[in-house]
């Protein structure tokens, strides 16, 4: 019973209502409106890891389509109780057939998704069986001709009778024009009739059907077409006792199969809810729990590892944000150490306690029910056989309770659930504990129920107004204090969740602020004592002090980024100087090439002057040394390199000098065998080679000897175009950024020269971010761009490793 009611305080219904909008199918949002809280590990890893799944593979370009799938129960239940279906429901059942048999080809496609593969592996989707059931009933629903050749027959035999009705009662019409009221053909019931002017009635003698309002009007049957009407009644009953004879065998092949199509309607409706969990967390920017205290196995177990929900978001205020114009959400941190066992929330009414403790609460339901959390990643939080909560005001007059009544009875349904000696593994929700009655004995009563609840629960979290209760940390470590936070100058709450400082009480402030007698507040003041305006005062510099903290580390934060911005670009200069001194070669490589080749052209004039007798070999002979000594002096690939100051080797911890950068920078580890070192200079760390590097005092680094080269190979064919396969692909998704840097470190490490292909989907974009940004500053990476379309477009990015 408490279950129930902790989720009907915990509005779960609304969350379900609200991820019912998401499944694409009636069962699908039936299921999702009904949530069903697992009761094992097993299965909540196993909903979140089908959710993992379906994130990642609609991250990439491919998504599932639940186009045909239909509630087919209603109609399997009654084919197994030998009834006969519908041609509507053997249509249904057909077109459901197919949509699961397209889901499972996309996920089929994809190995990688083990969970969903393991799913659908055993389903039988009867192709035959929806071939029949086309075969036999047309778009509409109905029996087609073609379902058997007896019905084809009797089809025939009504459209000819029907032909020759229509052709004599066209023939009456025009013969007795006179006695018709309206030249028309209509049907009464299943027989044909023409509309006659009562007062000619006898011009046309048949059985009259039908009269009109005014009785003016008889609609008759003339007795020329009675026997063929006959004959049609008896056509039309033969039709439908051939159409159930059809209707009849498809649903005795749908009975042989019921099981297997129970387990495909079930699968369906698993994957729907798993793709509407899936699109709710996109949609919700939520990312994915990892359960703390659970083994490889799936089993619960003692952990040292603490609560972690960083800018935790209530769903349904999200939703409310918006869908319905509410106001905007403030995140709220909640990090809980291992050794925590009550956390006391105190700060004033409307601050967000209530909504502190539902966050907590949903964030535990949904990651239990294998849904990703509205929080930063990471999300970090244990796997609990219960949530329990008494929140909000129970007080009922038709059962004689007070406030403090209806809240005691609820905690002894709580404190009854937590049965055995050993701490539960539950989460224990209190709003407002103790209230309700003399603030004396409720403090006392509040102090009494936390300490035993640190002795039989996993994590209490408890809202209250009682000071005596912040004192609790300082005598059990088992206890921490938090607080919402008040804005002292607005006289409004900010509702951010301050953790580890105490409320402080700001009922004199407000008065003083709001203008009330300053004697009485004065004298208020002195009733209270000076002690509590000096735990006032020590809350007060707690405070400032955090906000301070918060200050500086946004700033190192703004520093670090700023950081990092000038090494990209002192890079991209570096680089561009690089690339403006090989511009500058070439021209020069350039301009003496073309004047070679002048005086080429006037070495061939003085040749053929020699040729004609007019100039001497001397003259000739010059002219070639001249040639010679332009191209020794000015062609740069021709002249000897300088040859370096020899004994310089720079080692760690050298200084040393960068002329092409004119910076000082400082060695951080011995060159390798490429003649490249570590160097840094100010905040930032570099390759560089040992040409590129000078001593102090100008001498030149000793260069790396180069080991022998092995015989040479005969030079391979040309490479065929890269090809991605699965050794130069590497899947990311569903990785967070420090540990995709790991995993992208040691692919690059052993990949060959070429592309790698990088799969990291949309979701919110901050693991593309990471990813680029790693490929940015990596030495072996040539560039990157975004993949072919037909390779996943933006949700690929393709390296170049050199």
């Amino acid at each position: 019973m408490i279950q129930t009611e902790t989720l009907e305080l915990l509005e779960w219904s609304r969350l379900g209502q609200h991820l019912a909008t998401f499944a694409a199918t009636k069962r699908g949002a039936i299921a999702a409106r009904q949530l069903e809280i697992p009761t094992s590990p097993v299965e909540s890893l196993n909903r979140l890891a089908q959710t993992k799944e379906i994130y990642q593979l609609e991250s990439g370009a491919a998504s599932l389509s639940f186009d045909g799938i239909e509630d087919i129960s209603d109609a399997l239940e009654r084919a197994d109780r030998q009834g006969i279906l519908a041609g509507d429901e053997l249509l249904a059942i057909a077109t459901t057939l197919a949509g699961v048999r397209q889901i499972r080809r996309v996920i089929d496609d994809r190995p990688d998704l083990e969970t969903l593969n393991e799913l659908v592996e055993d389903l039988r989707t009867y192709p035959e069986l929806e071939q029949e059931i086309h075969r036999c009933i047309d778009d509409r629903g109905r029996v087609a001709d073609r379902a058997s050749p007896k019905l084809g027959g009797i089809r025939e035999q009504l459209r000819q009778q029907r032909d020759r009705i229509y052709e004599i009662l066209n023939r009456i019409l025009q013969r007795q024009a006179n006695a018709i009221q309206e030249s028309l053909i209509t049907q009464r019931g299943d027989r044909f009739v023409i509309p006659v002017k009562a007062p000619q009635k006898d011009q046309i003698p048949g059985i009259v059907h039908d009269t009109s309002t005014s009785g003016a009007t008889l609609y008759v049957e003339p007795n020329a077409i009675v026997g063929l009407g006959n004959q049609i009644r008896q056509l039309v009953r033969q039709e439908q006792i051939e159409e159930e004879a059809v209707r009849r065998v498809l649903s005795g092949q749908v009975a042989e199969v019921k099981p297997d199509l129970d387990r495909v309607l079930e699968v369906a409706t698993t994957i729907d809810l798993a793709t509407a969990r899936s699109r709710y967390a996109f949609w919700l920017g939520a990312n994915p729990p990892r359960f703390i205290n659970l083994d490889e196995q799936g089993e619960v177990k003692e952990t040292n590892e603490s609560i972690v929900l960083r800018q935790l978001r209530h769903p349904l205020l999200v939703w409310q944000q918006q869908h319905e114009q509410g106001a905007s959400v403030v995140p709220i941190d909640a990090i809980v150490k291992p050794q925590l066992r009550v956390v006391a929330i105190t700060g004033p009414n409307t601050g967000g306690k209530t909504v502190t403790l539902k966050s907590i609460g949903l964030a535990m339901l949904m990651a239990k029910m294998g849904m990703f959390v509205p929080a930063r990643e990471p999300v970090e939080l244990p796997w609990l056989n219960q949530v329990l909560a008494d929140i909000g005001d129970e007080q009922s007059l038709e059962q004689s309770l007070s406030t403090f009544s209806g809240h005691i009875r609820r905690i002894s349904r709580i404190l009854n659930a937590l049965d055995g000696d050993r701490p539960a593994n539950a989460l224990v929700l209190l709003d407002e504990v103790g209230a309700g009655t003399d603030p004396s004995e409720g403090s006392a009563l509040a102090i009494a129920l936390l300490k035993h609840l640190a002795d039989h629960a996993r994590l209490t979290v408890a809202t209250t107004h009682f000071g005596e209760l912040k004192a609790l940390k300082y005598q059990d470590d088992r206890f921490e204090n938090a607080s919402v936070e008040f804005n002292d100058v607005t006289l409004s709450p900010t509702y951010r969740l301050l953790w580890g400082i105490p409320g402080r009480s700001n009922a004199l402030a407000i008065a003083q602020r709001l203008g009330l007698d300053a004697e009485i507040v004065a004298q208020a003041q002195s009733l209270v004592g000076g002690a509590s305006e000096d735990v006032n005062q020590v809350i007060s510099g707690l405070e400032n002090q955090r906000r301070q903290q918060e200050q500086k580390h946004q700033e190192a934060e703004q520093l670090l980024k700023e950081a990092e911005r000038l090494y990209r670009e002192v890079s991209q200069r570096a680089d561009r100087l690089q690339q403006r001194e090989q511009s500058l070669q070439q021209q020069q490589e350039q301009a003496v090439q073309q004047a070679i080749q002048q005086a080429k052209g006037e070495i061939a004039q003085v040749i053929r002057r020699l040729q004609k007798g007019t100039a001497t070999g001397q003259d000739a002979q010059q002219a070639t040394d001249a040639l010679n000594q332009i191209a020794a002096e000015r062609l740069p690939s021709r002249q000897q390199p300088p040859k370096p100051k020899p004994g310089f080797r720079p080692k760690v911890g050298d200084r040393v000098r960068i002329p092409r950068l004119g910076q000082t920078a400082e060695v951080l580890s011995s060159p390798d065998d490429a003649g490249e070192l570590t160097v840094r200079f100010g905040l930032m760390k570099m390759s560089v080679a040992l040409a590129d590097l000078e001593s102090l005092s100008g001498e030149k680094a000793e260069p790396v000897k180069p080991k022998p080269e092995p015989a040479p190979v005969p030079s391979p064919p040309p490479s065929a175009p890269a090809v991605r396969t699965s050794r130069n692909t590497i899947d990311l998704r569903g990785s967070r950024v420090g540990d995709a840097e790991v995993e992208l470190e040691r692919a690059i490490a052993t990949a060959q020269p070429g592309p790698l292909w990088i799969i990291h989907g949309h979701g919110t974009g901050k693991l593309k971010r990471g990813v680029q940004e790693f490929l940015q500053r990596h030495p072996q990476v040539d560039r990157f761009e975004a993949a072919e379309q037909a390779d996943g477009g933006t949700g690929v990015t393709v390296a170049h490793i050199v």
